[in-house]
């Protein structure tokens, strides 16, 4: 894909997470399946713990409100302390887990519970984050040039501080000047861009994002942001169109900044 120069007003890289940074075969086959496969023992480990059950409080609340869609798995209230009831609970909440997963549903109450069961993973070692190895030379490259660098995923900022600091290149959190995730709106609506822009004190035409998704890339675009669509191994495959459209990387390390010659 040869060099792609950077436009000169630009002052800070956004960077999209899964298929950017981080291959999504991580997501996809380390993260997800680690919750599905540890959510009940998780549950029965820190029942008692305020945080966990703040965390059911709200996946019982999004279940009310998931009643009327079909398959959906409603969370029983408890009505005493027994511990069969208990079991049936925690079943319950395993079973919502899951069925909220098959439809790869973005709620906060299913990302806070990830969010809380990753800690904890990353914490005692049981899972470290993956990153290309071209991201962080690059990133420290940008930095030294006077770059600002964000991230803007879907997923929670303590999810996105998990995978960093606990990575295959170690803690490389201080590489990064501020995280978003979808509580400043949603990646695909342009107007998410605009307040990004807004939060971090510059015009939307001062910053290049990095997705692997057109759509994101669109709804930046939308926003007069600059934007390179990033092209990873596993990463979904683009139209003729949208190859012919859009700015490719394959690498961080396409990226020319003006200030570095």
């Amino acid at each position: 894909m040869g060099v792609l120069p950077v436009p000169a007003e630009v002052r800070a890289i956004l960077l999209d997470i899964e298929g950017t940074t981080t291959p999504i075969a991580f997501v996809q086959e380390t993260l997800f399946p680690y919750i599905k496969d540890n959510v009940k023992e998780y549950l029965r480990a820190h029942w008692e713990e305020e945080e966990c059950q703040r965390d059911v409080g709200l996946l019982r609340k999004q279940a009310q409100e998931d009643s009327s869609l079909d398959g959906a798995v409603p969370i029983p209230l408890e009505s005493g302390s027994g511990e069969e009831e208990l079991e049936r609970i925690i079943q319950a909440i395993v079973d919502n887990v899951h069925w909220q997963m098959s439809l790869d549903r973005k709620t906060t109450a299913l990302k806070q519970l990830q969010g809380h069961m990753w800690r904890a993973a990353y914490a005692t070692g049981h899972v470290k984050g993956e990153i290309f190895e071209d991201v962080v030379p690059a990133i420290r490259k940008w930095r030294e040039a006077g770059m600002k660098v964000y991230i803007y995923s879907s997923g929670s900022v303590e999810a996105q501080k998990l995978l960093f600091g606990y990575s295959t290149e170690g803690d490389i959190l201080e590489l990064f000047d501020g995280h978003f995730d979808t509580k400043i709106g949603p990646k695909v609506e342009s107007e998410s861009y605009r307040r990004i822009a807004a939060s971090i004190g510059c015009a939307t035409n001062n910053i290049l994002f990095l997705t692997d998704v057109p759509r994101e890339a669109n709804a930046a675009e939308e926003a007069d942001t600059h934007v390179a669509v990033v092209i990873r191994p596993g990463n979904a495959g683009l139209t003729d169109d949208e190859k012919s459209y859009y700015s490719l990387i394959s690498s961080f390390t396409e990226l020319f900044l003006p200030s570095s010659t």
